[in-house]
């Protein structure tokens, strides 16, 4: 039974984890704006209502690591915020937004995570195939993609930062999933793969992949882009 933190759980991909997480008996700490009752309802699940573009919520984070679960063993950054618009009519303002959640949100709650994760921890960090150098880019998603580019990054040098206290870094970096948000910003869009079928690929790979990689970023795409 593990610790299982998991952003973005309010629908898609983050939403399926979390019930996936809870019924296999691991205790899940379920992190979004908004809360679905069905994580309310379930009792290996703990929602906090977070607005992860505000470091000052990340207090509630704090507050319930140091007063119940006092370890994390796997974080799962999946929450991610997504603008479609032409660079042109994209404002500073616009970029700053993305990146408040995409990259400061992942960099904050890590940095609280820190001191509850141990040997053995594993965080994971969902970016996209976007954020890849050299990858077939979608037009109009520059704020989105550089963000999703920045993370992986992030990633990789926390993996050199704290591998000597055996804690892992990793990143999946995916392709289209046919989740609510990829409706919203590309309608009629049809996606090769489902929330819940990545859902399982990731549920995997953050019980398991930190003990084939550390530092590493998987591109999880049956499609180009």
């Amino acid at each position: 039974m593990k610790n299982i933190i998991i952003t973005g759980t309010s629908r898609g991909i983050g939403y399926e984890l979390a019930l996936q997480f809870a019924n296999a008996g691991h205790n899940v700490l379920a992190i979004s704006r908004k809360t679905p009752q069905a994580l309310i309802e379930n009792p290996k699940i703990t929602c906090l209502s977070v607005d992860l573009s505000d470091e000052n919520e990340m207090q509630k984070v704090e507050s319930f690591l140091s007063n119940s679960w006092k370890s994390v063993d796997i974080i799962i950054h999946n929450a991610g915020a997504l603008l479609l618009k032409p660079f042109s009519e994209t404002s500073q303002e616009d970029f700053e937004n993305i990146y408040k959640v995409n990259v400061f949100g992942v960099a904050n709650l890590t940095r609280v995570c820190i001191p509850y994760l141990q040997k053995g921890s594993h965080v994971v960090t969902i970016s996209s195939m976007g954020g890849i150098q050299g990858s077939l880019k979608f037009a109009g998603l520059a704020a989105y993609s550089s963000s999703k580019g920045a993370v992986i990054t992030l990633s990789e040098l926390l993996a050199e930062e704290y591998k000597e206290k055996g804690i892992s870094f990793n990143v999946l970096a995916l392709g289209a999933v046919q989740t609510e948000m990829l409706q919203e910003a590309f309608p009629g869009y049809e996606a090769p793969i489902s929330a819940k079928g990545m859902s399982d690929y990731i549920f995997d790979f953050a019980l398991t992949g930190n003990k084939y990689y550390n530092g590493k970023v998987l591109q999880v795409s049956s499609t180009n882009p």
